[in-house]
């Protein structure tokens, strides 16, 4: 025999000899003793607090027993102890501290501490007079009884022994009862042979215990599957489960599956969609009896005023027509890509019966479909506070003028131009450089896939995303940066966790002018960084696929991934002769590849561990020997690696021998691995509370080319720039690591952040020094600041 004690499992013989020899922790007497004497202090210190005619409640066991092995017994158990209630104080090392903060805070003068300690911690003293020990045996009776156990004994007894109440609760389960034969009990009605194909999927098998559960489950599948064949009436109530054990004596049992006698005539025939009616322009104030124009295309219906959709392009997204049967799927689909139009506001799908007697077997419906349209014009203004992955933070402005249903046809144009005043106020060496940006971007969404229709997609609908841009970028004593971009693309929702975007066209236009001598000096200096600004235009596909489980309030460990790919220069290398130009500008050739993978772990009030890893790499080909320089990576900094200032760590060990602007553009590299662990937790009202660990650097990799440069002293930096940061078999050694605290305001999801950061680990220091005591070693220095906007990850 088994006896399960909490989460204890002791093996009994017949003769009710049990092994339950302690097990040795290899631990010394004086730690039990201090354990011993911490545990006498914590009690003494809440039994005073306890009413003399209570007792505290100290939760309950479960001992289950059996006269013969019992398939899955521990799924019973598992289900029995969810059944305990109520849920006694918890402990931390054997002590009740929320109870303990609870107590304290009672007193007439509790203090600011004590108030603060049970208003986060604090939990309500939980005694035997609140447990109901005879109501916990009836829930465990009928959970039994649910999971074919018919005629097992559940009893209790309560120990006081410890100044505590712990209620042991035993269940002798019975042998239960198992499936035999599961037939449909059927006549000549025609539903009867759409439930039959319907129980092809059944779960339900021969040898199975009864489980009323899954009765409930199957009914409630079998009513999904019909009212997609046209049971539009149809309700789960209406099946019944028979069970007959008098054929068999060792509990056995057969089941039986039919109509409930008395089911309304019309839940069991299929019902047809006599006619669809639209209204496209729909307001609850609006007598539709009014709406004079109707223009029908293929047998559908649309009734409008004027028309503010087009018909024809409206059409392609309803998914059943004339003639069709009722499917609640369907409808349910056709709404969703209603919706995601981006036209409407609501969207609202009404079927009614025709008052007619059912023909050959099967009832109508008409379908009627009410759009209300969002607003046409809007124009959203947002003042900002920008931080930036590079440490350039400061205030802007934007302005977004939205023109829904442009054609008709649930076209959207969005304008949106803005400006900003961005400074380095976190930049290390590099601080006190500003920047005035500015930028116009117009993007135009289709909701289709262009060219294909609608029709031929079933589920959410692709949408066809055109962009035109341009942006000025004028950074003080550096230079002016013009861009231009274009771009032509796909994106759609696979469902709600998945995300989809293909870019088969994006070009992107780089002008460097107005530069300073002192960054001509750089360039000079650096021929790997000047290589990096000399190729101007960027043409190619890139892809990014996103799976986010955050859309789901509900999940306690969702999953974020994402994964981006990019190719530039291949197609047009078909057409430029060799001569490595288009229309007398030197074009990119790189492959770039990043995936972004994180793990939250949800708990208790607003606390959760956040896990990130991040890989990032670029491999130039053709005739680039680098990546572009808006299209390298680098490490540090509030995004990144946060006991590093921004472009501060690599690549590899390489550390700048430059203090001043030229180290900003030193350190970045083609390869990037990165990794965060996270621990938030709230502290009072929107002030809430981080622990974190980051580690992380960027390297050069084989495929990365410094020119020759006439200069001697030039060629020697490049020599140590690849020698020092080229991605090896030692790379775990060259990860930097840091450790630190943050203090975050959180409003509504607005969240601006303050983390402090130091280096556990800094590569670019000799090795077998690279290690140092976090927030101790280095005065100062050895702490860094980060002040941004928003989560990490």
């Amino acid at each position: 025999m088994k006896l399960r004690i909490g989460n204890k499992i002791i093996q009994c013989n017949r003769l009710n000899k049990c092994d339950s020899s302690p097990i040795d922790m290899g631990l010394g007497s004086g730690y039990y003793l201090i354990l011993l004497l911490t545990l006498l202090i914590s009690s003494c210190g809440i039994k005073k607090y306890v009413p003399e005619n209570e007792i505290l409640y100290s939760g309950a066991k479960i001992y289950t027993s059996t006269d013969q092995d019992i398939k899955d017994v521990k799924n019973v158990e598992q289900e029995l102890e969810t059944l305990l209630q109520p849920k006694p104080n918890s402990k931390l090392l054997g002590m009740r501290l929320g109870l303990l903060y609870h107590y304290k805070s009672q007193k007439v003068k509790p203090g600011f501490i004590n108030k603060w300690l049970n208003k986060k911690f604090g939990e309500e003293p939980v005694y035997l007079s609140d447990v109901n020990p005879q109501r916990v045996e009836e829930l465990m009776f009928n959970r039994l009884d649910n999971r074919g156990f018919f005629y097992s004994k559940v009893n209790s007894e309560i120990d006081t022994t410890n100044n505590n109440a712990e209620i042991n609760y035993s269940a002798e389960l019975s042998q239960p009862y198992t499936l035999e034969n599961f037939k449909l009990d059927k006549d000549s009605l025609a539903i009867y042979n759409d439930i039959e194909k319907a129980l092809a999927q059944t779960q339900i098998e021969q040898g199975s215990r009864f489980n009323l559960a899954l009765l409930k489950f199957e009914r409630e599948r079998i009513d999904n599957e019909l009212k997609q064949k046209g049971y539009y009436n149809f309700n789960p109530d209406f099946l019944i489960f028979e069970i007959d054990t008098n054929r068999y004596k060792n509990k056995k049992f057969d089941l039986f599956l039919r109509l409930k006698k008395g089911a309304p005539k019309k839940s069991v025939i299929p019902y047809e969609i006599d006619s669809i009616t639209v209204y496209p322009n729909y307001a609850i104030e609006n007598d539709t009896s009014n709406l004079a124009v109707t223009k029908k295309v293929n047998d559908i219906y649309f009734v409008q005023k004027e028309d503010f959709f087009k018909p024809k392009k409206l059409e392609p997204y309803l998914l059943f027509e004339e003639g069709q049967k009722y499917n609640a799927q369907t409808a349910r689909l056709t709404s969703n890509r209603l919706s995601d139009l981006g036209s409407y506001k609501f969207v609202n799908i009404r079927f009614n019966e025709k008052d007619t007697t059912a023909v050959d077997g099967a009832g109508s419906l008409d379908a009627d479909i009410f759009l209300s349209p969002l607003t046409k014009r809007s124009i959203r203004t947002e003042l900002q506070a920008v931080t930036k992955s590079n440490g350039f933070t400061g205030p802007g402005i934007a302005v977004t003028y939205n023109n829904r249903n442009l054609f008709k046809g649930g076209e959207t144009l969005s304008i949106t131009g803005d400006f900003s005043y961005e400074a380095q106020i976190l930049g290390g060496n590099d601080g006190g450089l500003s920047s005035i940006a500015g930028g116009l971007q117009a993007n135009l969404i289709i909701p289709q896939l262009v060219p294909f229709s609608p029709s031929q997609f079933n589920d959410a609908v692709p949408k066809t995303k055109i962009s035109l841009g341009g942006d000025i970028l004028n950074r003080s004593k550096l230079y002016t940066l013009t861009s231009f971009n274009t771009s032509f693309g796909y994106t759609w929702n696979e469902n709600r966790f998945v995300y989809h975007e293909l870019n088969p066209i994006s070009i992107n236009y780089v002008n460097l002018s107005n530069t300073t001598t002192e960054f001509e000096e750089i360039l000079e200096n650096n021929s790997y960084l000047a290589e990096s600004f000399e190729q101007q235009f960027i043409a190619g596909l890139n892809y990014t696929f996103t799976y986010n489980e955050l859309v789901d309030a509900n999940k306690t460990r969702p999953l974020y991934a994402s994964t981006s790919f990019e190719i530039a220069g291949n197609s047009l290398s078909l057409f430029d002769g060799g001569k490595g130009t288009v229309l007398g500008l030197e074009y990119a050739q790189f492959v770039k590849a990043d995936i972004d993978f994180r793990y939250y772990f949800k708990w208790g009030k607003e606390q959760a561990l956040v896990s990130r890893m991040y890989a990032g790499w670029g491999i130039p080909y053709g005739n680039s020997t680098t990546l572009p320089f808006v299209k390298q990576f680098f490490s540090g900094g509030p995004y990144s690696v946060r006991s590093f200032q921004i472009r501060s760590l690599g690549p590899g060990s390489f550390i700048s021998d430059e203090d001043d602007t030229s180290s900003f553009f030193d350190q970045s590299g083609n390869l990037r691995l990165e990794a965060n662990l996270e621990y938030r937790f709230p502290i009072f009202s929107y002030l809430k509370g981080a622990l974190f660990i980051d580690a992380g650097n960027v390297w050069l990799t084989d495929q990365i080319k410094i020119p020759e440069d006439e200069s001697a002293e030039n060629n020697a930096f490049n020599e140590q720039l690849l020698a020092e940061g080229q991605f090896g078999s030692d790379w775990i050694k060259e990860l930097g690591v840091g450790v630190g605290f943050g203090l975050r305001v959180d409003i509504q999801s607005f969240v601006i952040r303050f983390d402090f950061a130091s280096p556990w680990r800094v590569p670019y220091w000799s090795e077998g020094e690279r290690s140092r005591v976090p927030f101790f070693d280095g005065g100062s220095d050895n702490v860094v600041f980060n002040f941004a906007i928003g989560y990490p990850f």
